[in-house]
């Protein structure tokens, strides 16, 4: 239980790991929106906090900016530029109100930028020169939050307006810093909340990815369980988890793999069954021939001649079947053994057809070749006269008196196509997915008549998939039969491991 569990976390800690992936994505799509968001709501609340509280305590410095006003706080002289009127009571109680309920400080500035009242008592009298102040003056009220110092600082007109004119004169400014602890205290207070639901927020989160990384690679797992079971030997069932998309398509190439193995087990066992059979037979009758030679004590020469004749004839076949088996299974090997050379095929399959007329001619079948245009294609010499030679061959041997075979040559700017087409004896239609197996014949009868071994077509097609080629064949019993190769002008190895 421990070593299995230990194996799930490891797995998932595993950047590899599928589940790890899909944990971690969870994970960060959950965590991420919700910190930006905190930070969000909590920068936004600031914000519109401090707006409003700028708004409430102009509001109120407006208010005591006209009480100044109509107590005619500020006094023109024609000796003096400013004199200075003294604050009634009731204006300095109120501007100690709004710097006690703030906890900040209220300064009047005159028009010469000169301090009148201090809340704090310590800049009255003096000048004052900021930039704040003098865009006051000019009318443009504004305000500055400082969170690192913990406080806003603004300024606001004071605005004399005249009836006769109806013209608005700013005669003073009043510059104000109160505190911010008491916003920052909610912003904490709710920043630890947020901070609280964030981390129950992550735990959840964190369940919930642990969860649905788990259910969502639970198919896979099955597949692979699925595949053990089969590799073990403990089943040969089909697999099918139908979860996913991606998991049918798993299962359907894995059970097509599994089903092309069973065919390839099948196959070979036929393989061994039929090679037992084709070698054991010229052996039967070898041995037979020569058990009657031995039985007969005076035999005459012409019996020992003819019977010799035929011990040869079954020792020909049965080294014809070796050659052939040697050639398959060197072809079985390894596809890097190819000599690839830059050659002119229809200089080839015109010395291919010359060597097989004279076959053509003792059956009465006419050979016919039709090039549509010049092709040079690098391909392996030795083996492509192996493939046109056994197709146009057997298009010959099994041919109808007095037919015809037709050889085509044809090129696009990747492949050329050989087709070889004839009148022959055609095969059924259940026997064209057999055709290239080992040792497979058609007719067996008529084959034995012909001769061969049964691996031509094996080896034909061995040799056309060693040049990343493909061969096909239509044929309809007693009409004729159509077989097409194609093959890529260049030839391009294939590294081990690498798919075609």
């Amino acid at each position: 239980m421990w070593t299995k569990l230990w194996g799930g976390l490891k797995s998932l800690f595993s950047m590899r790991s599928l589940q790890a992936r899909i944990f971690i994505i969870i994970l960060v799509v959950g965590i991420i929106p919700g910190v930006l968001m905190r930070y969000g709501i909590l920068s936004n609340y600031e914000k519109k906090v401090v707006e409003q509280r700028v708004a409430t305590v102009q509001t109120q410095l407006t208010i005591i900016g006209n009480h100044l006003l109509s107590n005619n706080y500020f006094q023109t002289n024609k000796q003096e530029e400013v004199s200075y009127g003294t604050a009634p009571e009731v204006i300095r109680a109120e501007l100690e109100m709004i710097s006690n309920l703030y906890e900040g400080r209220v300064m009047v500035i005159n028009s010469g930028l000169k301090v009148i009242t201090d809340t704090y008592d310590l800049s009255k009298g003096k000048t004052i020169i900021s930039e704040e102040v003098i865009k006051c003056f000019r009318g443009e009220s504004s305000y500055h939050y400082d969170k690192r110092h913990g406080y806003i600082e603004m300024t606001t007109p004071i605005t004399n307006h005249n009836n006769q004119d109806n013209s608005d004169t700013i005669v003073g400014v009043m510059l104000t810093s109160i505190s911010n602890d008491a916003i920052l205290g909610i912003i904490d207070v709710l920043n630890r909340k947020a901070i609280i639901l964030e981390c129950l927020m992550i735990i959840g989160i964190v369940a919930m990815a642990l969860v649905l990384s788990t259910l969502l690679t639970r198919p896979f797992n099955r597949i692979t369980d699925a595949i053990n079971e089969v590799k073990a030997g403990y089943s040969d069932d089909l697999i099918s988890v139908p979860d996913y998309v991606e998991t049918v398509h798993i299962v359907d190439a894995f059970n097509q793999l599994l089903g092309r193995m069973r065919a390839l087990d099948q196959s070979r066992q036929e393989f061994v069954a039929n090679v037992s059979h084709e070698l054991k037979t010229p052996m039967t009758s070898i041995k037979v021939l020569a058990d009657s030679l031995l039985m007969q004590e005076n035999a005459p020469v012409e019996l020992y001649r003819e019977f010799m004749d035929d011990i040869v004839s079954e020792i020909d076949r049965e080294n014809r079947i070796i050659t052939d088996l040697l050639a398959l299974v060197k072809m079985d090997k390894s596809a890097q053994e190819l000599n690839v050379v830059a050659l002119n095929i229809n200089d080839l399959t015109e010395l291919i057809l010359k060597r097989l007329r004279p076959i053509a001619r003792k059956r009465d079948v006419e050979l016919v070749f039709e090039s549509m245009r010049q092709v040079t294609a690098e391909v392996d010499e030795v083996k492509l006269t192996l493939i046109m030679t056994n197709l146009v061959e057997n298009a010959i041997k099994y041919n109808k008196e007095h037919g015809w075979v037709k050889v085509e040559l044809d090129a696009d700017h990747q492949f050329f196509t050989f087709q070889v087409s004839d009148s022959g004896i055609g095969i059924p239609e259940d026997s064209l997915v057999h055709i290239y197996e080992r040792f497979y014949r058609v007719d067996k009868s008529h084959s034995k008549d012909i001769g061969g071994t049964g691996l031509g077509l094996a080896i034909t097609r061995n040799a056309v998939l060693m040049h990343r080629g493909v061969i096909t064949v239509n044929s309809v019993e007693g009409e004729g039969s159509c077989f097409t190769v194609k093959i890529p002008l260049n030839y391009v190895a294939v590294n081990p491991g690498q798919t075609v």
